[in-house]
Formats: structure tokens, C-alpha cells, sequence
């Protein structure tokens, strides 16, 4: 008989997330994904002067603080027709790749790792040993008995305070964890490291950007950080980008091939069908034939027919959300009528929309991109990820999967960051040559329509706006959560998150951890408590989790 389990919220993301999964014979069966949250952006932007929209929409999310301000501007500068200098486009890649570094590392560390590294197996782990294996397995620049004898120290003060904090009311000690207690200890030394290192990624926001959170130097036509294109700025930016992506390469990804070695069962778990990247990251003043990350769209896992991506073939989908009415629409076209009701899996449970690329469902973010660079034949992503399925010993057919989107976020966070220094030599090159420029005037329409396509660290993200008496008529945005974590669409397919669960095997019902490992895979950005419901028993679980 099956049973459901109701995980209500997910924790360890952004915002609000219900996640109800049906097992049976000790795997999911089905799976239905639920926003909890009502956004309603698009309802205050109405009326506004189309500058405001940056900043509103800019307030979404804390954590990818820059996405929908670039996202919002590129859609303005679209509908009034400026192109920016090539500085401006250079400086906005720089703060991109700096919300990728920024993003990544903490989604690993301090979201996603422990649902594979057992805390408090580190307190049986033998500090020698566990220098021995760091030193095997990584290049970071601190280690040796003494240190990882301190960090267990530090971890055993937690324990015998009774006070875990972020780690308490885990599934520590759980069947499916596979680490042995050395691994634990030195990839939870690298959660310790990573906190400290996180902050300087916003450092190196704050310099370009003026801020971290919510950066303030963009605006439509170009960017305003003029009195920070100087020497000294400019060595400080490369200094953290240093100190950063050394991390990236000698810390991050060892983490990935050493974690994923005793997971390679999750190599054939997790996956979806289709992907779609808008790419991002322009070299030029062409797009998206200048994107560094390309532009494209792979159908039912096909890689060697991969397509170009067209805004035009978006559409959303309601009959499945808490939105009147049940016509399916392009986002020009698009509207936010909420109309909240009960949840109902099989009508109406979920205040996200779900995104369609022609009409089926897609996933987006790190996996989807590296599939697209991949497939387009960009070298440096092949030899990143020939080279990590050669380390792992897996098939090209790992990809699509849990590991696969884990593995494919550390490539890329190795891939844009070695890419930010040449981009920095440019700048200073422009710059050296007298090329200060870094804004193009521009004026209003009273009427146009425009879209800012962005590929940001959780998935393609766009926004569409019309302006209508030099006001925003109509403004709706499709992020990357929406596709992700979208419900079933009105012709009844699953949303990638909930394709994604079935086939996932739960040992413990009262302790899903599997569930959460694919769940927080995508990085959902939509906060402590699980509850679960038998209803064999109708017994309520509450369980608290990290």
C-alpha cells in the first residue's frame, strides 16, 4: 500500500516549498512540488515608471541579490532600444560571475553537503587519517593532524553544549549516508572554510556593485562605478577573485570527486528529460552568438540535437496554481490574478505557474548549461566534464541525474571563474587605452515592449516588460525556481522536481533524506520543520531538519 509523506517547508532554501511524494515498495511513486508563497511583484510594478522595476524586482531573493536587477534592466533596455558600452558589459559580467562563486559555494557547503556528510560521524574520525586523506584528495592550503584535531574539538563542543544550531534535528546517523567518519571530518572542516571564504565573493560585490545584498551601481544604458575603475579597485577585485577561485579548483571540486566517489548509486537517480539554458555572459555585442555560456534547448535527453532557445516558445501554465482562470500563456501576455483556494493535488496546489518550452516541461540551471556547452561543442566544458566522469568512473549517461546537477555546479563555478580573469584584463586594457566609457544615454518610449533574458546560478531567468505612457502596463518574470519547481502543467506533465523524485528510494519514511538530496539539488529558492503524515496510521510526524 502506498503511503504519502509531506515534507512542508523544505528547509535549507529560499522561501517556502511543499514537497508531497507517494511510496510505495520503498521508492516514489509520484510527487507533487508546492510554493507556499505568494510573490505579486508583477501587481505592484503596474502603473510605475519602468526604472522602478530593478529595484523592486531586485527584492525578490537576498541570496541571488543581482540576478533580477540585471534581469530587469537588460528587459528596460530592450523596450527602449540602448545598447551598453563595452566596459559596462564587461564590469555587469564581472558582478555575474562573482553571484555565481558567491552562490555555488554556499549551496554546496552550507544547503546541500549535509544531506551526504554525517556531522557528527566526524567525532569518531582519526585526525591523522583524515590529514592523510586531504592531503590525497585536495590541494587546500590548511590541514595536518593538529588542525582537523581541532575542528573535531570544535564539533564536540557543540555536541556537549546540546546546542548544534544550524546542525541540530538532522537524520545524523541515517542508512543512506555513505561517508566514512574521515571524509566527514575534512568535508566538514571545508563547510567551516567556506563560511569564512563565502564573504569574500561579497566583497568583491561590494566593490563593482556599491553593495551586497541588493547591488546599486546598474542602470539602464550602462553602470555608474566610475570612481572605482582604478588601480587599486581593480587589484582588490582581482586579489578576492584570486583567493576565491583558488578555493573553486583546489577545495570545491576535489570535494565534488571525493563526496561523489561513495555515491555513485545516485549517478542513476534524480534525472529529468529536457533542458534549457538562455545562456549568459556576452563577449560582444551579439547575442546570443557571443554568449560564453551558450544559448539552447535539449529535448528528451538528446545531446546531439541540441537546439537554439526562442523566448517566443514560452509559455505558463495555471490550471495547476492558485491564478483565476486557466488559460495558458506567453509571458507578454501573461497575468498575476491570485485566487488562493485549498491544496488539492489533483486540481490546484501550488502558487507557482509552470513554465512550458513548447509545451513540455524543462530544467534549468547549472546541469542544463553544461549540457548546452557540451552539446555546442565548447572545449573547455567537455574537457571539465570528459574529465570529471573519467575521475569518477561514471557514463556520460550520469549526467542526467542527482549527481550529475551537483557535479555540474561545481564545473561551471570552475568554468565562469577562470573565465572572470581574462574578462578583467580586458577591462583594464579598454581602460589603458584611454576606453573610459561606461553609459549610453537613452529616452523613453511611450510605448515598446522588451525582454531581459539571463542565465544566473539557480537557472534562466527572464523578464518581460510593457510600457505603455512611459508606464509599465504589464511586467510578469519567469525564474528559474518556476521551472524547476513548477507543478503540473494543463496538459497534466510533471515539473521537473517532481519527474525528478520518481524512482528515488526511501529507507525511512520519518527521515527522507533521499527525498532532500534531489529537492535540494536544484537549489530551490522559494526555510525548520517537517511534517510527515502515515496514513496508515495517521500518525503526524514533526520533525525538525537542517
Amino acid at each position: 500500500m502506498a503511503k504519502r509523506i509531506t515534507i512542508d517547508p523544505v528547509t535549507r532554501i529560499e522561501g517556502h516549498l511543499r514537497i508531497e511524494v507517494e511510496i510505495a515498495d520503498g521508492k516514489v511513486v509520484n510527487a507533487w512540488s508546492s510554493g507556499q508563497m505568494f510573490r505579486g511583484i508583477e501587481m505592484i510594478l503596474k502603473g510605475r515608471d519602468p526604472r522602478d522595476a530593478p529595484l523592486f524586482t531586485q527584492r525578490s531573493c537576498g541570496v541571488c541579490t543581482y540576478v533580477h536587477y540585471l534581469a530587469s534592466i537588460r528587459a528596460i533596455e530592450a523596450a527602449v532600444g540602448v545598447e551598453v558600452p563595452e566596459n559596462a558589459r564587461i564590469l555587469r559580467n564581472l558582478l555575474h560571475g562573482t553571484q555565481y562563486q558567491h552562490d555555488h559555494i554556499i549551496h554546496f557547503y552550507h544547503l546541500h553537503a549535509l544531506d551526504w556528510v554525517d556531522i557528527l560521524s566526524a567525532l569518531k574520525a582519526d585526525p591523522q587519517k583524515t590529514a592523510a586523506l586531504a592531503e590525497n584528495v585536495s590541494q587546500a592550503r590548511w590541514g595536518g593532524t593538529a588542525y582537523f584535531k581541532q575542528v573535531q574539538e570544535r564539533i564536540k563542543t557543540f555536541v556537549e553544549s546540546g546546542q548544534l544550531g544550524p546542525f541540530n534535528n538532522a537524520y545524523w546517523g541515517h542508512s543512506a549516508y555513505a561517508l566514512p567518519p574521515e571524509a566527514n571530518l575534512m568535508a566538514v572542516s571545508h563547510y567551516l572554510e567556506a563560511l569564512r571564504l563565502q564573504a569574500k565573493a561579497a566583497q568583491m560585490h561590494a566593490i563593482f556593485g556599491a553593495k551586497n545584498p541588493h547591488l546599486q551601481s546598474l542602470v539602464v544604458g550602462g553602470i555608474t562605478c566610475a570612481m572605482d575603475l582604478t588601480p587599486d579597485r581593480i587589484a582588490e577585485f582581482l586579489y578576492l577573485w584570486k583567493e576565491t577561485q583558488t578555493f573553486v579548483r583546489n577545495v570545491y571540486l576535489s570535494d565534488i570527486l571525493a563526496i561523489g566517489s561513495f555515491y555513485k548509486d545516485w549517478a542513476a537517480l534524480g534525472g529529468t528529460s529536457n533542458f534549457l539554458a538562455w545562456g549568459d555572459f556576452p563577449e560582444g555585442e551579439k547575442e546570443p552568438e557571443s554568449l560564453f555560456m551558450p544559448r539552447g534547448v535539449i529535448m528528451n535527453r538528446d545531446i546531439a540535437a541540441v537546439r537554439p532557445a526562442e523566448q517566443e516558445k514560452v509559455t505558463e501554465h495555471i490550471s495547476h496554481s492558485w491564478y483565476e482562470g486557466n488559460t495558458d500563456q506567453h509571458p507578454y501576455k501573461g497575468q498575476t490574478a491570485p485566487q488562493h483556494g485549498d491544496y488539492d493535488p489533483d486540481n490546484r496546489y501550488s502558487w507557482i505557474k509552470a513554465p512550458r518550452y513548447e509545451g513540455e516541461p524543462c530544467e534549468v540551471g547549472p546541469l542544463a548549461r553544461m549540457l548546452v556547452a557540451y552539446a555546442r561543442g565548447k572545449d573547455s566544458a567537455r574537457k571539465l566534464v570528459d574529465d570529471t566522469l573519467a575521475r569518477l568512473g561514471v557514463p556520460v549517461t550520469a549526467l542526467f541525474s542527482t549527481l550529475g546537477r551537483t557535479a555540474a555546479r561545481a564545473l561551471e563555478t570552475v568554468l565562469v571563474g577562470d573565465a572572470m580573469e581574462g574578462w578583467v584584463m580586458k577591462l583594464v586594457e579598454n581602460l589603458k587605452a584611454g576606453q573610459d566609457t561606461i553609459y549610453q544615454a537613452w529616452t523613453m518610449p511611450d510605448k515598446a515592449t522588451g525582454c531581459g533574458l539571463n542565465d544566473v546560478p539557480r537557472g534562466s531567468l527572464g523578464h518581460w516588460i510593457e510600457i505603455e505612457d512611459k508606464k509599465i502596463k504589464n511586467y510578469q518574470y519567469v525564474v528559474p525556481s518556476t521551472w524547476n519547481l513548477g507543478p503540473r502543467c494543463s496538459n497534466g506533465k510533471l515539473g521537473p522536481v517532481e519527474q525528478a523524485l520518481i524512482g528515488t528510494p526511501v529507507a525511512d519514511p520519518k527521515r527522507p533524506v533521499e527525498v532532500l538530496r534531489t529537492v535540494h539539488s536544484f537549489d530551490p529558492c522559494i526555510a525548520c520543520a517537517v511534517h510527515m503524515i502515515d496514513p496508515r496510521s495517521n500518525e503526524v510526524y514533526k520533525i525538525h531538519v537542517l
